[in-house]
């Protein structure tokens, strides 16, 4: 979690997750999907329930970046779970590259 934003921030970090996310039909939740090739085996075996993908929230001074890996398709499957160490290695350097690309400030 990013916590202590900057509200000046939270329009260009919303702009960065419209442009690099999907927005979700919550407030302040978006969706990013996983590449295929960090989809552990259960995950790749499971094409139906693709794509899979964490969730981020937006706060009014904060940023959250979820560890569990879901489905879009499906809520209730063994597929769905905390991430690999490689799926979590990819949302820490998104979380990484969006402090960098906005030089934001906490």
């Amino acid at each position: 979690m990013l916590d202590e934003l900057n509200r000046k921030d939270l329009p260009r970090i919303r702009d960065y997750l419209k442009e690099h996310a999907s927005a979700s039909s919550l407030e302040g939740i978006w969706w990013v999907d996983l590449p295929e090739d960090l989809l552990n085996p259960e995950q790749y075996a499971h094409q139906d329930h693709r794509p899979f993908r964490f969730a981020v929230e937006l706060g009014d001074d904060f940023l959250r970046f979820e560890f569990l890996i879901r489905s879009r398709e499906t809520m209730r499957c063994s597929c769905i779970g905390y991430a690999t160490p490689g799926q979590r290695n990819f949302i820490l350097a998104f979380a990484d590259r969006l402090v960098e690309d906005l030089a934001l400030r906490t």
